[in-house]
């Protein structure tokens, strides 16, 4: 045996790394056996959680709603989770189609379809399929490394030493980096919510990720830099990208923020693979780097908008009659400013309801409740109308026909063109439910049904359900008071 002969990528090379090359018959193994056990687990969550069978379907549907609607009550936990249970087989994923890409041939950008719904399937069977050939350059770029660690904080320039110094290349490097990943970032935006009008997974998950990519290929094209420099570009990336996105008035910053716990995580994941690919794809990579991402948007399904129960209550020191008069006696008070800061922020809270209609003598039929936000009114034609009699059960339900805005945003601007705003969350039902208790207290349930058409669903629907719950507590708390004064 020859001691010079290079020796065979480990198994953790072979799956997370970036330089060891993959053949197809590897490629097939790791992809299905990799599938095969992320479906097991999450299958068996599924099971544990909530007894039901998680099929195939749901698990390789590029949709979340379809995925979420599979777990139930039980999608809204296990969010976070699974989030950060994909992190690692999206690098994997990721980095080993890039390699097959290469090893048949293909530039390393072809890789990235990896993160284009529906249209990954096919590139992955066509990358299992397609033999090992020489790439078309396969001699790396002056400088740059064909092997070694993604992040060594040698920072070598293409071509020998340039006019600026190694402090000012690298400089240099991170600026034309975040440039042009804040330019990707702004074309998905625009092409995705003002083009097609969607807030879908291609947007929030994939474009992230592609314009790290861009950031980090574009950093460490010129030099390896260290993990910290790659972190930091990362994040003034997508700090840039809000910021331009605010003072283009096209959003505000409560939804940024909402947005920037994902944003920054994806991003993150984006700028370690253009760190990677820097490394091995040479200078082409930049003339090809995101040009294809806004056409990948128009392949991107639209989110489903499953419907999403919030349920809030509150025990009232006083009989179901009492109560009962209090939550359809509202009679257009003005509910005091809330001193909550969310809601000072913008969120949109109520401020006053009646109902006009016939509602005594029709049991509800042509009476329509009027709920007064901040931002306008709610029209809610009563379907249900039951008052508690003889401590039995109230309920007094309706429909939801006209609603405003979700919010006001923070903006320096008067106004902020953010589509989301009117129309991606929609109330559909409510109601109230009045209980009486062994103790003489009154429950009082508050329930509202809503679509949230926004991806990923299970994570957007943490924020809407909390503030729909603070929106619940708001009105809650004022019948309790008035109920109980009466």
């Amino acid at each position: 045996m020859n001691a010079l002969a290079p020796s065979a990528p480990g198994v953790l090379a072979t799956l997370a790394g970036v330089t060891a090359p993959v053949c197809r018959r590897t490629y097939a193994l790791a992809g299905f056996g990799l599938m095969a056990l992320k479906y097991a687990v999450e299958a068996a969550v599924v099971a544990l959680l909530i007894g039901s069978f998680y099929s195939p379907v749901a698990f390789l549907s590029p949709v979340m709603t379809v995925r979420a609607a599979a777990l139930g009550s039980a999608a809204d936990m296990v969010t976070l989770p699974y989030l950060l249970w994909n992190l690692p087989f999206a690098w994997v994923g990721a980095t080993m189609t890039v390699r097959r890409a290469r090893d048949a041939g293909l530039p390393a950008l072809f890789g990235l379809a990896f993160f284009i719904p529906l249209v990954n399937f096919l590139v992955m069977l066509g990358l299992c399929a397609l033999p090992t050939r020489p790439p078309a350059s396969s001699v790396p770029a002056a400088g740059v490394p064909a092997t070694g660690a993604p992040f060594s904080g040698v920072a070598t320039a293409h071509g020998g030493p340039g006019p600026l110094g190694g402090e000012e290349r690298v400089v240099y490097a991170a600026l034309t980096g975040v440039a042009a990943g804040t330019a990707v970032g702004m074309v998905s935006v625009i092409v995705a919510v003002y083009g097609l009008g969607e807030y879908g997974g291609a947007l929030f998950l994939g474009a992230p990720v592609v314009m790290g990519t861009v950031s980090g290929f574009l950093l460490n094209l010129r030099g390896r830099r260290t993990l910290l420099a790659n972190v930091a570009v990362a994040g003034v990336t997508c700090f840039s990208l809000g910021g331009l996105m605010m003072l283009t008035a096209m959003e505000g910053l409560i939804c940024l923020a909402m947005a920037a716990p994902i944003g920054l995580a994806m991003t993150g994941l984006g700028v370690l693979l253009g760190a990677a690919l820097a490394q091995v794809e040479g200078g082409r990579m930049v003339r090809l780097m995101g040009l294809g991402w806004p056409a990948a948007l128009l392949l991107s399904p639209a989110p489903g908008g499953s419907v999403r129960q919030v349920e809030s209550s509150v025990v009232i020191a006083a009989g179901p009659e009492a109560v009962w008069d209090a939550v359809i006696g509202f009679g257009g008070v003005e509910l005091p400013p809330p001193p909550e800061w969310y809601f000072r922020l913008g969120i949109a809270y109520p401020v006053r309801a009646w109902i006009e209609g016939t509602a005594h003598e029709l049991g509800g039929a042509g009476a329509v409740r009027y709920c007064e936000f901040s931002t306008g009114p709610f029209v809610e034609p009563i379907r249900v109308w039951q008052p508690p009699v003889d401590g039995g059960l109230g309920r007094l339900a309706f429909d939801v026909t006209e609603s405003p805005a979700t919010m006001k945003e923070w903006s320096v601007y008067s106004s902020v063109h953010a589509p989301h705003l009117d129309g991606i969350l929609k109330s559909r039902q409510g109601e109230f439910i009045v209980e009486s208790q062994p103790d003489g207290t009154t429950r009082l349930v508050g329930r509202t049904w809503y679509t949230f058409a926004m991806a990923p669903e299970p994570y957007w629907g943490l924020w809407s359900d909390l503030a729909i719950q603070r929106i619940h507590k708001r009105v809650l708390e004022h019948i309790r008071g008035v109920a109980e004064a009466a």
